[in-house]
């Protein structure tokens, strides 16, 4: 059996309708869009409400024989919250080598939510350079800071992950979709974040 929890749009809207307006205008000028505390907390809130449900209730399923002998891992093992907790910038750190094949996710450990869930190959290696969730992380940061609110932002790696491309993918999605990660693509119109599409100032 497996448990299903939906929310209307209404409920998930991050912006009023003037606002989403603003929002379309302000991503094609240069002008930056600022965020109240109040509609930033609300947010948070009802990600964070909607996350302890998955949390609490875990989904039932038959498994088979052949489950373990796939290789594949099921997403519903994982508990991204209990894994150990690194700084953000864990990639400016001089490592002794490039890491492992590892599921990774980005936590703001204030109530405690999931913003974003990664695979990598090396995990030691995924972040440096460019990497999108970088952008996303500073315009979360910048609206908090704005708003004289406090964040505790870190990431947990799973390194059990599948070592074969397709079958880690295929984990990450799952997980992606299982705890609706907001700074992950497919959950970008479900809550309507704008940390994704603008820089925040």
């Amino acid at each position: 059996m497996e448990v299903c929890l939906t929310y209307s749009r209404d409920q998930l809207s991050f912006f009023s309708v003037s606002e989403q307006k603003t929002l379309k205008y302000a991503s094609k000028q240069p002008e930056l869009l600022k965020i109240s505390g109040d509609a930033l907390q609300a947010w948070k809130q009802r990600l964070f409400q909607y996350q302890q449900q998955v949390h609490t209730t875990p989904t039932l399923h038959q498994c088979t024989l052949f489950d373990s002998a796939s290789g594949s891992a099921d997403p519903d093992r994982i508990d991204p919250f209990s894994l150990p907790q690194q700084n953000t910038e864990f990639w400016r750190w001089k490592a002794d080598d490039q890491g492992v094949a590892a599921l990774y996710f980005v936590i703001d450990y204030t109530l405690p939510i999931l913003l974003y869930v990664g695979e990598t190959v090396k995990s030691g290696q995924r972040w440096k350079g460019e990497h999108d969730c970088k952008r996303y992380l500073l315009n979360y940061r910048q609206a908090h800071y704005q708003n004289q609110l406090e964040t505790l932002l870190g990431i947990a790696f799973w390194s059990l992950a599948p070592t074969q491309t397709r079958d880690r993918q295929r984990l990450e999605t799952a997980l992606i979709h299982k705890w609706r990660s907001p700074f992950n693509k497919e959950n970008w119109e479900l809550w309507g974040t704008p940390f994704t599409g603008l820089v925040i100032g």
